[in-house]
């Protein structure tokens, strides 16, 4: 196998060589260049929350960028693209999080920087005009400018911009909704859930909010956009491939396993709203079902296979799970009828053991 492969891995030897062998240096390679970009921030809060957002959540990247190993002529764009995007959401995020802020107005320009980096033709604006912390010292235009620049080399970025714009617009709302004040944010995420009920109706509010939450479809559309000759048709299959059910997985597993800190930490939790184990288990059990059966849409269903039964693999064998026993039951019930789950499970247990990190 050559550098210059760009054949798709059709196994999970195959994905995992070109995920260790060329990946993840690359990404390393490009947070530290963030991370030294960061460490140079003027504003102190602004400074630490882009240090933080970089040292916690590392393994966004490194995941996302999973999507170069399917087209690695292509890496040298989809890598620096997928982690720009990516440490966007992780930054802004943090920002919203440990917010001096509860301003919607001020999360709402804030995230205005994801969609400026994805439509390269707008102009950009002043991010922090609704807050207090400023000067970053182009920390965020930076990234957006990558994106921009990425998006631009990818040979039918044409034909994904709309979809691609469409996601990132998704994830801004919710991120405006999840973070304003605790009393208000249900009730704005109800009312933002009736705009788009009527078409995911199979739905529950909380699933199409975690949907939206992911990245997933973006990187997807990223890597389809990396090869010439793709139509906006196949754009909006690809597209619907992946949201809502994979991207609503993604989340759903994420918040599965943090529900014990969010409940510590008052955090909005999408899996608590279901109310008890075997409901939990049961739907999350039927979105898995959708999400397979979606992927043989897929031109290299093989590779996006992969990328759901790693998924499921990632969260459950991060060791958050081992202290919480509702989320162990669910576990064995989401596991059990996977084979290619189970292996990703036992290599991503035996990587943590190794490390001692988790990939979560």
């Amino acid at each position: 196998m050559t550098a210059g492969s760009v054949t798709v891995p059709q196994g999970p030897l195959r994905l995992m060589y070109r995920v260790y062998r060329y990946i993840l240096p690359e990404v390393k390679k490009e947070l530290g260049a963030w991370r030294t970009k960061a460490e140079q921030i003027p504003d102190q809060e602004l400074r630490k929350q882009a240090l933080a957002s970089i040292q916690t959540k590392e393994f966004h990247c490194q995941g996302g960028s999973v999507y170069a190993a399917a087209n690695l002529d292509q890496r040298h764009v989809l890598i620096p693209l997928i982690v720009a995007l990516q440490t966007i959401s992780d930054y802004l995020d943090n920002l919203c999080d440990r917010s001096t802020s509860l301003d919607p107005e001020d999360f709402r320009r804030l995230h205005q920087s994801m969609l400026d980096a994805v439509n390269p033709d707008w102009p950009m604006q002043d991010y922090y005009a609704f807050r207090t912390e400023k000067d970053d010292g182009a920390y965020l235009a930076e990234l957006v400018q990558t994106c921009r620049r990425c998006v631009q080399q990818l040979p039918s970025y044409g034909a994904v911009r709309e979809q691609v714009s469409e996601l990132v617009g998704y994830y801004a709302d919710l991120q405006v909704y999840k973070h304003i004040h605790h009393d208000l944010r249900e009730g704005e995420l109800l009312r933002w859930w009736e705009k788009h009920q009527s078409r995911h109706a199979h739905l529950s509010w909380n699933e199409f909010a975690a949907a939206t939450g992911s990245t997933l479809g973006m990187f997807t559309l990223f890597l389809a956009a990396s090869k010439p000759g793709l139509t906006r048709e196949r754009a909006v299959v690809i597209r619907g491939a992946y949201f809502p059910h994979i991207c609503a997985l993604h989340i759903l597993l994420d918040y599965l396993i943090d529900q014990e800190e969010d409940l510590q930490g008052g955090d909005l939790n999408f899996c608590n709203y279901y109310g008890n184990r075997e409901a939990t288990a049961a739907r999350i059990a039927a979105i898995v079902e959708h999400a397979r059966a979606d992927i043989n849409r897929m031109q290299d269903s093989n590779f996006h296979r992969m990328v759901i039964e790693g998924l499921l693999a990632l969260y459950l064998s991060d060791p958050k799970v081992s202290g919480q026993s509702e989320v162990r039951a669910v576990t064995r019930q989401l596991m059990k009828n996977s084979p290619l789950s189970r292996l990703f499970f036992w290599m991503n247990s035996v990587w943590i053991r190794k490390t001692g990190s988790s990939g979560t």
